[in-house]
């Protein structure tokens, strides 16, 4: 659920302390948006080191599964390291077997094929595991839900050690030798949102001793795992993807160095972007159409021949994913037509598959602005994927309507669930009636940070800090600009029209914009009109003109109304908004000499500013009006401007004096 832009109106917050510690302004406001307003507090997000790294000997189970790790090396027993076919899996299944490895174990890393095998562990591949001789299996990214498998597996023979990043569901976890989740209740780790990768980050480091060291070595893998599954990048995840990317900067696995010229991203400038948009697709493509163990064997083989080689092949799986998407998303938008939903959003078929449903639904959400599952049915069973919107939170709701479900488990905002083709219309019913009482509040389709009112703030220098705030992510975005009432001096589709360009002139300064995905006409957008543009600012530099480029993520025909309906409220905040739109004589004049207030002032807004006369810009008519208000040229009988008529005063009002208009004059100064 969508509803209009959020634009704040009010005077940005820049604390002088962080002026004067030499932090440009647009960063400082940044800053402030976020809470932080000491150069202490800045230096801690920005530049925060090996503090930010907590033991991993915190984390409930951990003390046990070192202990029984460290009996496996002293036996030489042959371990298996059990993943997910996700990034996160498999750069955790990477780094947890190549440690073991380099402790002298046989260890085998081993990856459930998405169709044939599904999520987590299973009998079949437990018995498989047992043939092979395996007396311990760790598993990394899976496993908190893993009863009945964890218990077979002891009647094999097989010890288990469980690894996990996900919701712990109510009732008896699996009967492991140990259990690491800093989701599970009580657990005293300080963080609870590490990704499947970070866990297994901890394990190795408990086992090494020297997490410094062992981070060091693994931090490419952990910095794409953590991305690629959307964990928030603040604290030690921030830290630790921050390094990352460092060392794919600087040292990647040659796996990663072979990815990075398959992409096309310049490995000098690695960002979590590069990582979630152009990394994280290729490597996901594998485990999408059965094939995670080729994404495992580029991230751990040494040479750089291989590595091209499976770089190229994994492409070619993304770009066949990208087709199988198309053809899914195709049918989707068949089945609901012209349906506008305003619950969530199920579909099902047996045409679907399994492993490229999840993009599909998540493409779906973002759409129709409500969570969305999609089913691919497989005989006397489904598999779904669930994606959220809005924060609807899709563990406590796939929790509540449980009873229609074979399993589930996941996130909040992304989960899977298996169910029996004929429970899915009971399901479907039983998910919209708890929709219902638990909906989420509605939000706005465009939300900024920040309204710029100078242009000049928008410099090269000012731009180029913040990119002090990468690595940008989950609980760390980008923040959003808005520049309002901006002229849109040119305006064309580019990229075969499938996205537009534009320049823009705000104020004195001139900018160039790009809106992928979008077309002048689809927005109503024309050379010469006026229009409001949301915005994060990058730095592009063409044969060596550097200026500020503006990468829209909004763009409408200027719209006055918020703005005046705060006005009209009598928001003393957003006059600062209201400061270039200050009227002059000939506006007083002009309003003055109209029939507006001649009878009572609509109490309705809308039909209020209907009453702006033409060649005025809405928001001068309101501070007349409230202007008029003050020096008791109108008057109502609650203080308002709604319903205001005219009314007589002593002597000659000074519209000049008033403190609307001094306090219009100092925000202009």
């Amino acid at each position: 659920m969508k509803k209009g832009w959020k634009i704040p109106y009010s005077r940005p917050e820049v604390p002088q302390e962080l002026l004067q510690a030499g932090y440009g302004p647009l960063l400082a406001a940044v800053l402030a948006l976020r809470g932080i307003k000491t150069p202490e507090e800045a230096h801690r997000l920005i530049e925060g080191g090996a503090e930010c790294l907590h033991d991993p000997l915190l984390m409930g189970g951990m003390a046990v599964a070192k202990a029984r790790i460290e009996q496996a090396i002293r036996l030489d027993e042959h371990v298996a390291v059990y993943g997910d076919y996700d990034v996160d899996g498999i750069t955790a299944t990477c780094l947890v077997t190549d440690y073991l490895r380099r402790q002298g174990l046989d260890c085998l890393p081993y990856i459930p094929d998405r169709s044939e095998e599904g999520y987590g562990l299973n009998r079949s591949a437990l018995e498989t595991l047992h043939e092979e001789g395996v007396t311990l299996i760790i598993t990394v990214d899976c496993g908190i839900t893993a009863v009945e498998e964890t218990e077979y597996a002891r009647a094999l023979g097989i010890d288990v050690i469980i690894t996990d990043h996900h919701e712990c569901k109510s009732g008896a976890l699996p009967d492991a030798v140990a259990v690491i989740d800093c989701k599970q209740e009580g657990d005293p780790y300080p963080n609870p949102y590490l990704a499947g990768v970070g866990v297994a980050l901890k394990l190795v480091s408990a086992c090494d001793g020297d997490g410094c060291a062992v981070l060091e070595r693994y931090a490419d893998l952990v910095a794409v795992g953590t991305v690629a599954d959307v964990m928030p990048l603040v604290g030690e995840n921030r830290y630790l993807v921050r390094q990352g990317i460092q060392k794919l900067m600087e040292d990647p696995l040659p796996g990663f160095s072979a990815m990075l010229r398959e992409a096309g991203v310049d490995p000098a400038h690695v960002t979590a972007s590069a990582i979630g948009f152009s990394l994280a697709p290729r490597l996901n493509a594998a485990g999408r159409l059965g094939q995670a163990v080729k994404a495992a064997r580029l991230l751990m083989c040494t040479d750089e021949q291989q590595a091209a080689r499976l770089a190229a092949e994994l492409c070619d799986l993304n770009r066949q994913r990208q087709a199988i998407e198309t053809d899914i998303w195709q049918e989707a938008q068949a089945a609901l037509a012209d349906e506008k939903p305003d619950g969530p959003i199920v579909l099902a078929s047996d045409r679907w598959h399994q492993g490229v449903i999840g993009i599909a639904a998540s493409r779906l959400a973002e759409q129709y602005c409500v969570p969305a599952i999609m089913i691919c049915l497989m005989g006397d069973t489904g598999k779904g994927s669930c994606r959220s919107h809005g924060g609807f939170n899709l563990y406590d709701a796939l929790s509540a309507c449980s009873e229609h479900l074979l399993g589930y488990g996941g996130h909040a905002l992304a989960a899977g669930l298996t169910i029996e083709p004929e429970k899915i219309e009971d399901f479907k019913a039983a998910l919209n009636a708890y929709y219902r009482k638990n909906a989420p509040a509605e939000r706005p389709e465009v939300q900024c940070d920040l309204l710029i009112r100078n242009p000049d703030v928008l410099s090269v220098e000012n731009v180029r800090e913040l990119d002090l705030l990468e690595p940008y992510g989950n609980a760390n975005q980008k923040p959003v600009f808005c520049l309002s009432n901006v002229e849109l001096e040119y305006v064309s589709n580019v990229g075969n029209g499938r996205h537009m360009r534009v320049r823009v002139r705000a104020g004195h300064s001139r900018f160039e914009g790009i809106y992928f995905s979008h077309t002048a006409e689809s927005l109503g957008l024309h050379e010469g009109d006026c229009a409001d543009l949301a915005f994060t600012p990058q730095i592009n530099d063409y044969r060596g003109h550097v200026s500020v480029q503006l990468v829209l993520c909004g763009a409408r025909p200027h719209n006055a109304d918020e703005l005046c309906r705060e006005l009209l409220e009598k928001d003393e905040k957003s006059l600062w908004a209201a400061a270039d739109y200050r009227p002059d004589r000939a506006d007083f004049v002009k309003l003055w000499r109209s029939d507006c207030g001649c009878r009572p002032l609509p109490s309705d807004p809308d039909a209020l500013l209907a009453l702006c006369p033409p060649g005025m810009a809405p928001e001068s008519f309101c501070v007349c009006l409230l202007t008029f208000l003050e020096t008791g040229l109108l008057e109502s009988a609650d203080g308002s401007i709604f319903g205001a008529k005219r009314a007589e005063i002593d002597g000659k009002a000074d519209l000049e004096a008033t403190d609307i208009m001094r306090r219009l004059r100092s925000f202009q100064s």
